[in-house]
């Protein structure tokens, strides 16, 4: 190797967790195939050439190692890491990645389930008449986006349809919103809708038995409520969410 340059042994650990960060193919300039095969690379990874220079096609399976990088990388790095995100099959079809809207300081962080149509074209969280909803929510308990509020959800992409999140997609992007969460250090969470209700709590229940109490998030206080886009299909629901925004006033002091 030349003088200067990194450790094949820093090398190998970047290889082993680019395809987790939704990295394209990574292009080893100034080494040579025997210099990498002495490294004692792993079966994980996977070498070929394309003139003249060292290819490394990343076919590690393994979600260890990109949690790990995630949990190190701070704000700026995570937004960029997530909208380039090629971890699932939902970035085939997305128009924008839906990262967070809001303020990045903010006591409350509310995180929602998928990115919807709207969303999608946007590339903001929570817009149309569900967000406008949301909004009125919000400003009943003197809370604001603008301000005071930190808004994304489980999925940075929207679903096909929108139709509900996969298992495995979410669990592609948890390491985003677990990063999102310990950076923006929310006082409170708000969990709006069953996969962000179950996810945030680790119980499968429905909705309607989650909600009415308070969780804990890694010591952040929890509160769980219905969707606004449910809100609007349903009327019947309108005074519990009521009640939980009362819970949430109560715990934000």
């Amino acid at each position: 190797m030349k003088p200067g340059s990194p450790r094949l042994e820093d090398l190998i650990v970047l290889l082993s967790r680019s395809k987790d960060l939704g990295l394209g193919a990574i292009v080893l300039d100034g080494l040579t195939r025997e210099e990498i095969l002495s490294s004692n690379l792993d079966s994980g990874v996977e070498l070929g050439r394309t003139g003249g220079e060292t290819v490394v096609d990343q076919s590690f399976s393994g979600t260890s190692a990109g949690v790990e990088v995630v949990s190190e990388m701070n704000y700026e790095v995570l937004e960029e890491t997530a909208g380039h995100c090629q971890k699932c099959a939902l970035c085939e079809k997305r128009n924008r990645v839906v990262f967070a809207d809001g303020h990045r300081d903010a006591r409350l962080m509310i995180i929602g389930e998928a990115p919807g149509a709207k969303e999608d074209q946007a590339g903001i969280p929570f817009v149309g008449h569900a967000g406008k909803f949301l909004d009125l929510l919000l400003a009943s308990v003197s809370l604001s986006r603008k301000d005071s509020v930190y808004i994304c959800n489980v999925l940075k992409c929207r679903p096909p349809a929108n139709r509900d999140p996969l298992p495995d997609e979410i669990a592609m992007c948890a390491p985003y919103l677990t990063q999102q969460i310990a950076l923006v250090a929310p006082e409170v969470i708000l969990a709006v809708g069953t996969f962000a209700a179950q996810f945030l709590t680790g119980k499968k229940l429905p909705l309607g038995k989650l909600r009415g109490s308070t969780y804990s998030y890694k010591g952040v206080p929890l509160v769980i409520t219905y969707h606004p886009a449910a809100l609007l299909r349903n009327s019947g629901w309108t005074r519990p969410t009521w009640e939980d925004f009362q819970l949430l006033r109560k715990i934000m002091g």
